[in-house]
């Protein structure tokens, strides 16, 4: 009989981000290879924890029976900080999207807060599984941890359909990402303001509720730039809704700070969509060059420059487009993602 996999998780479960859907994926993934997981979420703020979010994990933890296999999301790692030496007696696995010390948006004492827990937390993890090799590089030199512990599994892709585009007029940009500080969304619209001389518009799908201070801020800022006619904010979209805007889409955008893996640019290549990105992490390792325009972070007029010419050339966009739809076939595929983590788990 197989131990069960306990994967402990910030509620809800449900939420949409890169990092649940990888997790999410996962769950399936390992029951469809026969494994019983169950998901334990955890009440409570995070990745800063208040009182709740301790407690809820010294419970999830009390409750899960001696010999199960332990994984915990890093969104709720740090959690876990006065259970560290009950880790390691475990042999949990810490799955690490990127160290939450690295988000964007809190202030310097609180980051530096966590990276001092994030430290402490993975050396008393048994195993790191990151989901990208940039992560991999990062942990060792930044946090510590012996690279023997770290394992890489990147997300997986699906086979999707090619995107027919919007068939003009102008540019249909896509933007998809979570509307906090590290995404860069204020980057984009700063770089797009430049550009009200070329004809496009831009469609933002994220969830506006992890931080609606800086959502509604972003409202005001398109506002403000006198961006609002061109811009819509789509919030968190279901799975059809989204295949929907990737289908309609010319041109996928993130000017992201960082990025743990980049998935949402991933799906883009799966769809072989042109792209503009700044090179915030892991992203711009998995997007070719000829796929794509890229800027360096936070620096919205180098991408407004990069990003006039495939806005304005349909012939430009339509190569890059050529690009990117040969590097999204090449992309691993979720069951495959899933058996690696299995081995990963098992075996280190």
């Amino acid at each position: 009989m197989t131990r069960a996999i306990h994967l402990i998780v910030p509620a809800p479960f449900s939420a949409i981000s890169g990092g649940y859907i990888y997790d999410r994926r996962m769950v399936e993934g390992l029951s469809a290879l026969g494994q019983e997981v169950r998901v334990v979420e955890l009440a409570g703020r995070h990745p800063f924890p208040d009182e709740g979010a301790t407690e809820a994990a010294r419970a999830a933890l009390a409750a899960i029976p001696e010999g199960a296999r332990i994984v915990i999301d890093g969104l709720g790692l740090p959690a876990f900080l006065p259970l560290a030496d009950e880790l390691t007696r475990r042999g949990a696995t810490a799955l690490i999207h990127h160290p939450t010390a690295l988000e964007t948006g809190a202030p310097v004492g609180v980051r530096e807060a966590l990276k001092a827990a994030e430290r402490v937390l993975f050396s008393a993890c048994a195993r790191i599984i990151t989901t990208s090799t940039l992560t991999a590089r990062d942990l060792p030199e930044g946090f510590g941890v012996d690279p023997a512990r770290i394992t890489v599994i990147e997300p997986g892709t699906d086979p999707a359909p090619r995107a027919v585009g919007s068939a003009g007029p102008g540019c249909a940009i896509l933007s998809i990402g979570l509307l906090v500080p590290r995404k860069g969304h204020d980057v984009l619209l700063r770089a797009l303001a430049r550009l009200t001389d070329l004809e496009w518009s831009l469609a933002i799908a994220g969830d506006a509720t992890r931080d609606p201070v800086h959502a509604d801020g972003l409202r005001a800022l398109a506002a403000e730039l006198g961006l609002a006619q061109r811009v819509r904010f789509l919030g968190a979209l279901p799975a059809a809704a989204l295949d929907a805007e990737y289908a309609r889409a010319d041109l996928f955008a993130l000017a992201t700070r960082y990025e743990g893996y980049g998935m949402a640019a991933a799906e883009a290549m799966a769809r072989g969509l042109p792209l503009a990105i700044t090179a915030g992490g892991a992203i711009a390792e998995i997007v070719p060059e000829d796929a794509a325009v890229v800027a360096a972070v936070d620096d919205h007029t180098a991408l407004s420059r990069a990003m006039r010419r495939p806005i304005f050339d349909k012939g430009l966009r339509a190569a890059m487009a050529e690009a990117s739809w040969r590097a999204g076939q090449a992309l691993p595929r979720w069951p495959d993602r899933a058996a690696a983590f299995l081995k990963a788990l098992d075996h280190g």
